[in-house]
């Protein structure tokens, strides 16, 4: 699949309406603040730059495909974009209020979570830098603290599952929120070490704390909790569509169950996709018992269930590789445990008591594979290739069990 911007036509309209929007709004803010020629200037040509380089990343990552983003970024790229939009007014309007209450620390993970680390990042310093360039007497000491913090919390929470324990990473986000604004006050400002100091520290960390734990919160269920979900119902054995599968062709429905079998024991092994491995083996053939064996046969298949948008991505790089695009080290071990399951099937299948040399078997077929040269058109390595070979020769117990 292509990238989507489901609510906007194309990419270029949505990357001009942020680049346009950025500098144009904050010229605007920044003339009705009554800023001099010079800083006039200034603001929006940083301001232009700053849209200018994070549309860069995100092309760059986009060009990546989805390994590019974090979660299923890739897919919804509206989450981004609507999140940048807002940021660019409130990064104007937070030059209003005193540096001690800007949530940057929780904001830059929402960016993070949103897209990716480096673009979240990016996204921080621009915004804080915005913040900064339009307040009345705004210094670098404001800028270096936050995005200290901000750093710091998006390095800490960065990686997020359902088994993530958040109290560790927020805690010490807030700990050094709060070190760096009395730092700040100190050091900086030189300030008096007093209890009034710490009453605007507190009041900030309280309003990251809240805007943090309920996007993590949200984020959990929605984004990592709902695409777990939907994989758990697919990969079920059980689930209505491979049921289907099995009253139309049992030699297919077993084909199928078997190579989920296989190609999740070598996922799990070398820390690929297993839920998408997995998806593409119970699915790619849903069609054969039906004579379909063409994407834009199946394709509705997979839309009218709810498979999640990475599994219908690895479904049509299987059934209908791009040209000249690199296909997954996924799909490849996808097609490597279907081979061999078949090939095991077809000699049962002519002769129950045939004694199968599964080791020549599978040296056989990666053998095979190697020497067809087209390993080049997979992203995988040659170690992974080998280790592929070590796995499946670590299911003897497995084949006889076919029988």
């Amino acid at each position: 699949m292509e990238s989507r911007f489901k609510f906007l036509k194309d990419e270029k309209r949505v990357y001009a309406i942020m680049f346009f929007f950025t500098g144009i709004f904050v010229f605007a803010f920044s003339l009705i603040l009554g800023k001099n020629y010079e800083a006039l200037l200034r603001n929006t040509i940083v301001a232009f730059i700053f849209s200018g380089s994070v549309i860069f990343m995100q092309k760059d990552a986009r060009e990546r495909g989805k390994d590019g983003f974090s979660y299923d970024n890739y897919y919804k790229p509206e989450r981004y974009f609507v999140i940048y939009m807002v940021m660019v007014v409130l990064s104007c309007l937070f030059s209003l209020i005193p540096y001690e209450f800007w949530p940057y620390m929780a904001l830059v993970v929402i960016m993070g979570l949103f897209s990716n680390n480096e673009i979240g990042m990016l996204s921080g310093i621009g915004f804080i830098t915005i913040s900064v360039m339009l307040e009345a007497n705004g210094t670098y000491s404001e800028l270096f603290m936050y995005v200290i913090a901000s750093v710091v919390s998006l390095t800490l929470l960065r990686t997020l599952s359902e088994d993530t324990d958040i109290s560790y990473p927020v805690f010490i986000s807030v700990l050094v929120q709060a070190l760096l604004l009395v730092a700040c006050s100190v050091l900086f400002m030189n300030r008096t070490l007093s209890i009034n100091l710490f009453i605007l520290p507190i009041l900030n960390l309280m309003i990251n704390l809240v805007i943090l734990l309920l996007f993590l919160n949200m984020f959990g269920v929605y984004v990592i909790r709902k695409s777990n979900d939907m994989y758990m119902e697919i990969n079920d054995s059980a689930y209505p569509l491979l049921g289907s599968l099995r009253e139309k062709s049992r030699d297919e429905y077993f084909r199928a169950i078997h190579t989920g079998y296989l190609a999740e024991r070598i996922a799990l092994g070398l820390s690929f996709n297993d839920r998408a491995v997995k998806a593409v083996s119970y699915y790619h053939r849903i069609g054969i018992p039906d004579g379909k064996n063409k994407w834009e046969d199946v394709e509705h298949y997979y839309i009218e269930n709810n498979f999640p948008e990475e599994a219908i991505e690895y479904l049509h790089e299987y059934i209908e590789p791009r040209a000249g695009a690199a296909k997954s080290r996924e799909m490849l071990t996808v097609q490597l445990s279907d081979t061999l399951i078949a090939s095991i099937m077809y000699l049962i299948k002519k002769d129950k008591n045939a004694k199968i040399d599964y080791d020549k078997l599978i040296d056989t077929l990666f053998d095979k594979k190697e020497k067809e040269g087209n390993l080049k058109e997979y992203n995988v390595t040659y170690r992974e290739f080998d280790e592929m070979r070590k796995i499946l020769k670590k299911e003897k117990l497995y084949y006889d069990f076919l029988r």
